[in-house]
Order: C-alpha cells, then structure tokens, then sequence
C-alpha cells in the first residue's frame, strides 16, 4: 500500500523493514549493523523470526531540544565573565609572590600554550558535540566515565571553599562603610602602628602594617589559633556573610533570569575600570617600581623547584576553569555550529592578560609597602591567600575619597567572585517565562549568573536525573540542601584558625589530582576516541570553517597527542618526587606531616574516580578482558543523537529497533570493524 507520492506510509511494514535495515540490533551487548552480519546466516535467522510474534513498530518519540543560549555572544560574555574572576586578582598574585615574581611566569606562560589552551578547546568542543554535562558526555567513551566523576570531587571541593572569599570580601565590604577606614592610618586605633614602624610585631619579627593587623585579628582571628588542630570557634560575623553569600548564589541559581546586555557590559568592564585606577595609584607611590621589578625579573635557580610548576599548572587550569566541569556544562547549551576555536582563543587571551595586567597593581602596592618598611619586597607580606587582602586594601587606603573606592572594589570582587560561582540557570530554568524582578535583582543575578563551578555540579546531577528538570519543587529543594551543606561544611572555614584549613584545600584540590584528570581525559580522547575523529568532529561543529581554523587545529591536535600528554607527565614526575621535600606552610605555620597526608587524600580522591569507574565500566561488558576493554571504549548508539538539537537538525527521532527473539547469528571479524554508531 503507497500513497500517492509513491512511498509507503509510516506504519505498513515496508517501512519497519526499512527502519531494520538501516538502524542497529543489539545482540548480547553488541551494536552490529544489519547489513554486516554473515549473508550464509541470514535464513535460519529470518525463519526464527518469523516463528515468533513480530515486534511492534517503535514509535517515534520525540527529542526534547536542550536550552541554548539567547544570544550570539552570550557564550562568549559568559565564559569571560567565568574565567576573569578571583583567580586573576586574587589567587595568581600571591602565587606569583609566593614563587618568587617574575620567575613564575616563565612556567605560567608554557603552561597556558601547552596544556590551557588546547585543554580548554578540548573542553568546550566535547561539551558542545556531546550536548551534555560532565559524566553523561562520556557516552563518548564509556570507560572514561569516572573522569566527569572526578571533576565532580574537584568542584565540590572548590566551591567548598571559594564562597569563603566572598564572605571576607563581604565582611570588608560592610567595614568599607567606615569613614575613615579601619585599616587605615587615619583611624585613631592605628595611629600607634603608623608612628612607630617596630609596634605590631610579626612572629618572624617583621614590623605588621594596619591591613595586616585588620586582616589576622579582626578578620580571620588566626591570632587565636594554634593551627590545624586547634582551629577554634566559629567567629559568628564571617558565618553570616557565609550565609548571606550561599543564599545569594541559591537565589540566583534557583531564578535563573536573563541579565541585559547592558548590565552584562557594566559587569564585565567594571573591574578593569577599578584595576586601572589602582595601576595609576600604585605608579605614583614611592618605591613601587622596586615592586614591578621584583614582577618582571625571573630567579632562574627557582625554576628547578617542582612547587613553582606545580602551582604554574594548578593555576591555568584554576583560572581556566579546566578539569572542573564548569567549560564543559556550559558548553553542553551552545548551539551546534559555534566556533569553539574562536571562542577558545578570545577567552584565554582575555583571562591571562587580566592576570598579568593585575600583577602590576599589587605588586606596585608591594613595592611601596616594602620602601615604607625598609625590607626586601619578598619579606614585605605573609605569601598566603590573604595577600590580596592585605595589598590591595592598602592602596585603597591611599587614595582620595578612600570610602567610595573601597566600596567599588569590594564590591567589584564579589562580582567576580559570585561570577566564577554561578551561571546558566538563565537558560535553564525558568526559560520562556516572562518574569519581573526587581533592577536591584536584575544588577546582583547578572554578576551571579556568568556560571560557574555550581553549574556544573547542577548540570551533571540533572543530566544524571533528568527528571528533576521537569519538576521545580524537587529542582528547588535539591539546590537548596546542595547550598545549606556546603554552608555548614564551610563553617570550618570561618574558624579562628580556619585559615589553615582553607589553604591547605587550596593547595591540594587544584594540585596533582587535577592534573591527574585532565591527563587522563587528554589520553582518552587522543587515543580511545580518536583524535582524528575529534577534529573532524570540530570541523563539522565549524560549518564554514576558514582556513586559519584548519591551520590552528594542526597545533592543538600536536599538542593532544604528543607535547600536552608530555608535559603533564613531567610535572607530575616532579610533584611526586619533590612532594615530600617540600613543606607548606602558612606564614610561619609549618604544615604538620598529618596534614599534608590529608591533603594528598583529598587529590587522590579526585583522581581514583577514574579507576573505579574503568572498572565498573568494564565490569558491565562480557567477554574476555580484551574484549570487555575494546566495548568500553566505543561510543555508545546515543552519543550524536544530541546532535539533533543543533539549528536546522531538531527533528522525531526514532530509536533503534530492538530484536525481543533469542536467535543466533554466526560473526565475523568483518561485523566489529564495520560497525556504525551512528543512531
């Protein structure tokens, strides 16, 4: 039976004989084509078949389209607002300090061409091919799996402790209201320690300035702390802005509002507005260039320390946002044809030059401070994450109209900070519902909704349990249990002593077990996938891909196969070797031997997902281990179906007949090596 342009109609069998043609059968945990099967087996099998009941005809079943972003440059603004965060004002100069200045960039700089850049295009071309989050993109290799589990632990284990950044800015925000300062040598409680450079002393018996009084009593309390073991109460003002600041992420999370374009411009210039008011600040202080010259000269004799590598690397892929989930999450939203190579190069660019642009604010500040103190600029400040604390509030304090700058900066850093935190949610939830908020709303959620390392916690867990997308109440309450017990988790954080707790997660979370993740994803893309099969899927995504594309990619696919994989592997040769070499320490708190153990337990963690998820994944196939191997590397059927989701390709998706009757079929090698994925 046809209708009258000569087809059959969608239900009569020529059509189901044609579907069983083209799409796959699954027999025993295979995926063979229909037409690779041996031709000398096809009669006994037909005769079994039609002894039995035939299978009914799927029915088509339609792709629900996964949200995209709005705009054309939506991504792009996104990504920026995501990776120009903290980690550029705030983290790299007291690494960059920590490591001896200039000497650091060196790493810094091979680091980002080697590793950041083509990790970050792997990054984001995987996330927006697969069209999902973390741990459901490797349908593409099964037994790579426990990689998006691992950027999972990572993730957790830096929101933990990056919503404690924007407590103390929170805290600095509301002291900023003073006039004057109270970190400043204006205010009557400091007018001592400004006129007599020796009151205030240091345990290293180096001279302490008002901020970093302010910063280790009034602030952190660290003063009352003895160290790991003895961490104290928790100071009840840093807990507050703990809360207030979880609860504005959950809000933000949970509304998911569109941001304006112009609030998104405001947002992303803002701070290289303020950056350059300090840069022009710091040029004008006495002894600043001492600061910038202690930046840019390089200790050659430090680059054979595996601590100025390790923290090289940790650093990219901080700032980067690699290894964590969040690139790939909000890569899983963009529309199929973006030109990931664009992006990728625009966004690196922008995010290490923010990084170097900010080292000459502080370290100028540094220089001054170091000529006010008559010591070295090395010895001018404690080398631990509250150098940004003490350094930039200084300059602050310097400046006419101090209240008012201080005001804009701190308010500026929980932008940035609340920006690598959250984002997304504006495409995800809530989408196609005309919702008023507030301008008040509108400006705090468009800092907040630039994405983040909670999107892609969200992301993987939704994309895990896509049944909680559809309902709000339990969306609702699992966002809101996920923000309280990072709260109370956080609550170490804001003890006497929680400083020591922080630095020690700093340290380990980002360090060799992340290393150990991306390695492996890098591995298992290049050779299980294929990396040959990767860049065309990129040229593919490219729909007119110019040929400076095609010329890049040769590049990345070097740097994929051979220099990327090499360079990772020596860094982490070096970590191991030097790991018990080299203390860490906070200030003058050396790190006890049972805290570092603790430490390397929190990255081991992270990083022994992989193996035990290869293993789950292998233990799922049959056959031999070869052969178990060799299935848990292939793609599964479903892998491009997401692909459907891209302009112009959404369209009824019918899913592979499956054939109910028992019967067997004799194989051939010919069957495995033709096989198509394709669902």
């Amino acid at each position: 039976m046809q209708d009258q342009s000569g087809k059959a109609p969608p239900g009569s069998p020529a059509v189901a004989a044609a579907n069983t043609a083209q799409n796959s059968v699954h027999l025993n945990g295979h995926s063979i084509s229909q037409n690779g099967h041996n031709p000398s087996a096809a009669p006994a099998a037909q005769s079994q078949i039609e002894s039995r009941p035939s299978s009914p005809v799927p029915t088509p079943t339609a792709v629900i389209p996964r949200e995209q972003w709005g705009g054309k440059y939506e991504f792009l603004l996104s990504c920026i607002g995501y990776c120009v965060g903290l980690g550029n004002v705030w983290r790299f100069p007291y690494l960059c300090y920590r490591n001896g200045g200039g000497v650091f960039l060196i790493p810094y700089f091979i680091m980002l061409f080697v590793t950041g850049v083509p990790l970050f295009l792997m990054e984001l071309s995987l996330g927006q091919y697969g069209a999902a989050g973390p741990i459901t993109v490797w349908k593409c290799c099964p037994l790579l799996k426990g990689i998006g589990i691992g950027m999972l632990c990572v993730s957790t284990l830096v929101c933990l402790y990056y919503n404690v950044i924007i407590a103390w800015t929170f805290y600095y925000l509301g002291s900023s209201f003073q006039s004057p300062l109270p970190w400043s040598c204006d205010a009557l409680a400091n007018a001592a320690l400004c006129g007599n450079a020796t009151t205030g002393n240091s345990s290293t018996g180096r001279a302490l300035s008002p901020t970093e009084i302010f910063w280790n009593e009034q602030v952190l309390g660290v003063v009352h702390s003895e160290g790991l073991h003895n961490p104290g109460p928790v100071r009840w003002q840093l807990a507050l802005c703990l809360l207030a600041a979880w609860i504005i992420i959950f809000l933000c999370m949970l509304k998911g509002i569109r941001s304006s374009g112009k609030v998104v411009y405001v947002t992303a210039t803002f701070p290289y507005f303020v950056l350059i008011v300090l840069i022009i600040r710091g040029a004008t202080l006495e002894g600043s260039l001492q600061g910038v010259a202690f930046y840019l000269t390089p200790d050659w004799g430090r680059l054979a320390n595996a601590q100025v590598w390790n923290d090289a690397a940790s650093q990219i892929f901080y700032s980067l946002g690699i290894g964590v989930g969040g690139l790939l999450s909000m890569a899983s939203y963009n529309k199929f044809d973006n030109n990931v190579i664009r992006d990728t190069l625009v966004i690196t660019t922008g995010n290490c030059c923010t990084s170097f642009f900010a080292g000459f604010a502080i370290f100028s500040i540094l220089g001054h401070m170091a000529w006010r103190k008559g010591v070295p600029v090395r010895e001018v400040a404690d080398t631990g994450p509250g150098l940004a604390f003490v350094a930039y509030p200084e300059a602050l304090a310097l400046l006419p109209g101090s209240v008012f700058w201080s005001i804009m900066f701190f308010l500026m850093l929980f932008m940035l900070g609340v920006d690598t935190l959250v984002r997304l949610h504006t495409c995800e939830i809530d989408t196609g519902k005309n919702t008023i908020h507030t301008h008040i709303y509108d400006v705090l959620c468009s800092a907040a909704s630039q994405f983040g390392n909670m999107e892609g916690i969200t992301t993987a867990v939704l994309d895990e349990f896509p049944q909680l997308r559809g309902n709000t109440l339990h969306k609702s309450l699992f966002l809101g249990l996920l923000c309280f017990c990072f709260y109370l988790m956080g609550l170490l954080l804001v003890t006497n002593g929680g400083i020591y707790w922080f630095t020690l997660i700093d340290s380990f979370s980002t360090s060799f077990g992340l290393i150990i993740i991306t390695l492996f994803m890098c591995i298992g893309i290049s050779f299980f996938y294929g990396v040959n099969q990767f860049c065309q899927d990129i040229i593919d995504m490219i729909c007119h891909c110019p040929p400076w594309c095609t010329k890049v990619l040769l590049y990345f696919k070097a740097c994929w196969v051979f220099f990327t994989p090499f360079l990772l592997l020596f860094i982490l040769t070096y970590i191991f070797i030097e790991m018990y070499n080299t203390s860490l320490h906070y200030g003058s708190y050396v790190y006890p031997r049972w805290g570092k153990a603790l430490g390397v337990c929190m990255g081991a963690t992270c990083c022994l997902q992989i193996l035990i998820w290869a293993i789950v994944a292998i233990c799922k196939e049959t056959g031999t281990l070869k052969d178990r191997f060799q299935k848990a590397i292939r793609p599964l059927n479903s892998w491009r179906v997401n692909n459907l989701n891209s302009a112009g390709r959404t369209e009824e998706h019918v899913e592979p007949e499956r054939v109910e009757a028992p019967f067997t079929v004799t194989l051939t090698d010919m069957d495995f090596t033709a096989m198509t994925w394709e669902a």
